[in-house]
């Protein structure tokens, strides 16, 4: 099974940057899955497109925010339970290396489609 986990950052503003020491210890996080991390990436910035009654509302594009998505990795696993163990371990990183980082780790089950050609 396929999952996707999204960082989210809620005090993006007073956390700063993540600090090095942070960063060698997802990347060995990442060694350690080997195979079943299929692709991981950072992200920044933020624009939103809603629809409400009818009308698109754009919010940027990318405004600063209190809340960020920081990054996002997709798993290929074999069960739920595991990837709830890699979410905790890299949530577990944060709380050691950045303390003042705040945030979750949102989990989500990906479900492929054949696009027509």
């Amino acid at each position: 099974m396929k999952f996707i986990t999204f960082v989210h950052t809620t005090n993006a503003a007073e956390a700063g940057p993540p600090p090095p020491a942070l960063m060698q210890a997802i990347v060995a996080l990442g060694m350690e899955a080997g195979a079943a991390l299929v692709e991981t990436g950072g992200m920044s910035d933020t624009a939103t497109v809603k629809v409400r009654r009818s009308q698109l509302i754009t919010d940027g594009p990318f405004a600063e925010t209190k809340e960020l998505i920081g990054g996002y990795a997709i798993y290929d696993l074999p069960t739920e339970a595991q990837i709830v163990s890699w979410a905790q371990r890299f949530a577990d990183l944060h709380r050691q290396h950045w303390p003042q980082w705040e945030g979750e780790i949102t989990i989500q089950q990906l479900h492929g489609f054949d696009m027509p050609g």
